[in-house]
């Protein structure tokens, strides 16, 4: 099989940068090439031209080629024509048997077998949680791509079903592959690590820790709300580490933590690269992820690789993903989050079994399987 895949998400092939369908994009082609090199299959990786000049070793096998799309200033002057013309030209030029998009994303004139990821689909559940100027992507771009797609991969059960509720995609189009785990995050931190991180930002022994972009859907300020009804009656004090680059409207949630009367016991970072994600997660004492919707939610998953208590909202996918291996609550009741909290922080007999439990549970998720998945679903659409 020629396979082609979209790495235009991967703009840095040095590393792993650990977020979001960069991360998907990155780990599964990496396993793919990988697992694949007893195959006779032929991978073509199409890049952005700007990533050309970098180190792109990690991607470099006798039976990849590596191609780059060579339009540049494209946004600026020929969004729809690079988009979707352009880009179908360069395609089919290659004589691919199958296409793998790793976003909802198809050029409108390029009709060859195909495969398309489907990660989330909150904007069209809560369309008032994301900012205007979306509408192409959302009335066009998106639906064309799961209409045209041979199959859509779905990162879990709950996306799926909202494929088949919202574009009423037939069940049998779509299979669900979970996304793995990076293997690193079951390995302990050295302490040295460890200290230079808390250090650098200012964290203390105890704090409690949120990971995420600081975006409306992450429901930050409920967090900070609930964090301060649990800071008022605790006798042990807390801080509260939010890591994760800036969103949209970011500076609200900084604003809620700047007339907190715990202010200086809230504690942002910013962005966190791969390379200090895993000490930042080893000394918290406990993981709050409230987020309103997510189609999977791999930070949980990361924190139990780490051997960390989780307490998460009881929305579809993250009840799907935890699978009863953490505390859920409301992510409307910051009251629920608080009883959580002195639940989890006051109970050490608690806190082993589900950090047994967790620990356990991220070890299901695999790069590895999801990549041999991914690799049927290619046969299963010739």
């Amino acid at each position: 099989m020629r396979i082609g895949i979209d790495c235009r998400t991967i703009l840095n092939p040095e590393k792993d940068d650990l977020v979001g369908i960069t991360h998907y994009t990155y780990q599964l082609v990496k396993h793919l090439i990988n697992l694949d090199n007893k195959e006779k299959n032929e991978y073509i990786l199409f890049f952005d031209k700007e990533v050309a000049g970098k180190n792109i070793i990690k991607f470099s096998k006798p039976y990849v080629k590596i191609k780059y799309f060579p339009f540049m200033q494209y946004k600026k002057f020929l969004p729809i024509a690079y988009s979707h013309f352009l880009i179908s030209a360069f395609l089919k030029r290659e004589s691919l048997d199958i296409f793998h998009s790793p976003t909802p994303y198809l050029p409108l004139s390029y009709n060859e077998p195909s495969v398309v990821t489907a990660h989330d689909l909150t904007i069209y559940k809560f369309p008032k949680l994301f900012p205007s100027g979306q509408f192409l992507n959302v009335k066009i771009t998106t639906p064309n791509a799961f209409k045209k797609a041979k199959k859509i991969i779905a990162i879990s059960q709950s996306i799926k079903q909202d494929l088949i509720k919202i574009f009423k995609t037939p069940a049998d189009k779509i299979e669900v592959i979970y996304n793995g785990i990076n293997k690193e995050l079951f390995q302990e931190s050295p302490k040295i690590e460890i200290e230079k991180i808390k250090n650098q930002y200012g964290i203390k022994e105890n704090y409690i820790l949120f990971l995420g972009t600081l975006e409306p859907r992450k429901n930050i300020e409920m967090l900070i709300e609930a964090y301060e009804l649990f800071q008022k009656n605790s006798a042990t004090k807390y801080q509260l580490v939010i890591a994760g680059k800036e969103g949209w409207t970011a500076q609200k949630i900084h604003k809620k933590a700047m007339n907190s009367p715990y202010k200086k016991e809230i504690i942002f970072t910013g962005y966190i690269g791969p390379e200090n994600l895993n000490a930042l997660f080893s000394e918290a004492k406990v993981f709050v992820f409230p987020s309103l919707h997510e189609g999977f939610g791999m930070p949980v998953i990361e924190a139990m690789a780490k051997k960390i208590p989780v307490i998460t909202s009881n929305i579809e996918s993250l009840s799907e993903i935890t699978s009863k291996t953490a505390i859920l609550i409301n992510p409307k009741k910051k009251e629920e989050l608080k009883e959580a909290l002195e639940l989890v922080l006051n109970n050490e007999e608690l806190r082993i079994k589900l950090i047994e439990k967790g620990f356990k549970r991220a070890k299901e998720f695999c790069w590895e399987k999801c990549a041999e998945e991914t690799l049927e679903i290619y046969k299963n659409c010739l």
